[in-house]
């Protein structure tokens, strides 16, 4: 048994420790102490995660732990800077957030100090991870053995953990799959069909290849979890906030109203800027991912933005 801290009581947080504490003696740590309390004391996170009973083994802290064999790093993107500056350059840290810093335009581990870590991605919904349902992750260091290490720890029960040494391929997996989840959603909500969809997906997925191939990434990340597993779940479940915050934006709704009733962050809103610029600034064509930040920014109508993807002229696929 070993001592888990996880960094973040949103629903991801959430999830991961009620997955993990029958096997490790895990604290949640709520950067709200009067959030950590009250969770506490009701042992439910109804706000981010509701209908779910939270173990009693659960610690729930309103001060940061000083000291654990494993952090687990669940804040958004936009949070992972500032927590990862407040523990030491020492701590093992695994990050579980997924996207690229607005502003910055950076991936998580360029956000951090701390020489032994990695990110845990793949093709999880907080929700069934939560109720402990199967689910495969894959955690990629640079550093092997960190990843072996850390991957045995969280390995077990429903959650099966790989291992990968292509830590950028990882996280622009999960970054960029975000953006593609809003494009299908709008594409479901038009009622553009199943073809349409299908489409867009593996379009999608060959953006994000592309973009991975050229910031460094191996190809075979992209056919795995990281990759087409996280964009499949993302592109068509329904409890995914980046493909409901398409499937508004076809409704006509603006997104200040969708994001302000999602409650949630949709990482793929703050990360299709990001993706765009990075893609202009190499060379790499990304036309759904062009066509979603035209959308988000107002340049264009969903309808607009189909059709402009629709009318681009034939072209080898490979």
């Amino acid at each position: 048994m070993a001592r888990l801290a996880v960094l973040g009581a949103g629903a991801w947080g959430t999830a991961i420790a009620c997955a993990l504490a029958p096997r490790h003696d895990v604290t949640l740590w709520a950067r709200d102490a009067a959030q950590a309390k009250a969770i506490g004391a009701s042992r439910r996170n109804e706000r981010y995660l509701p209908g779910i009973e939270i173990p009693a083994a659960v610690r729930l802290a309103g001060a940061l732990p000083e000291n654990a064999d494993l952090f687990l790093a669940a804040t958004p993107v936009a949070g992972l800077r500032e927590l990862a500056a407040r523990l030491p350059a020492t701590a093992p840290l695994i990050w579980l957030c997924k996207g690229f810093e607005e502003g910055s335009g950076e991936l998580p581990h360029q956000m951090v100090k701390q020489t032994r870590c990695g990110a845990l991605s793949g093709p999880s919904f907080a929700a069934e991870v939560a109720r402990r349902l199967p689910c495969a992750l894959t955690l990629a260091s640079r550093d092997a053995v960190f990843a072996r290490e850390s991957a045995a720890l969280l390995h077990g029960g429903r959650l099966r953990v790989y291992t990968s040494a292509d830590l950028v391929g990882v996280e622009i997996g999960g970054a960029t799959k975000n953006v593609m989840a809003i494009a299908v959603g709008i594409s479901d909500g038009l009622g553009l069909g199943q073809n349409a969809r299908a489409a867009l997906i593996t379009r999608g997925l060959a953006e994000i290849t592309r973009l991975g191939a050229a910031l460094g990434g191996q190809a075979e990340t992209f056919m795995g979890l990281a990759g087409a597993g996280d964009l499949i779940l993302t592109a068509t479940g329904d409890l995914s906030r980046n493909r409901q915050v398409g499937l508004a934006l076809a409704r006509g709704e603006t997104l200040a109203k969708i994001l302000a009733d999602l409650g949630h962050v949709a990482e793929g809103v703050r990360s299709a800027k990001e993706v765009h610029k990075l893609a202009q600034a190499k060379g790499v064509d990304m036309p759904v991912t062009a066509a979603v930040n035209a959308v988000l920014d107002g340049r264009l109508k969903p309808a607009q933005a189909v059709e402009q993807l629709l009318t681009r002229d034939p072209k080898a696929e490979a």
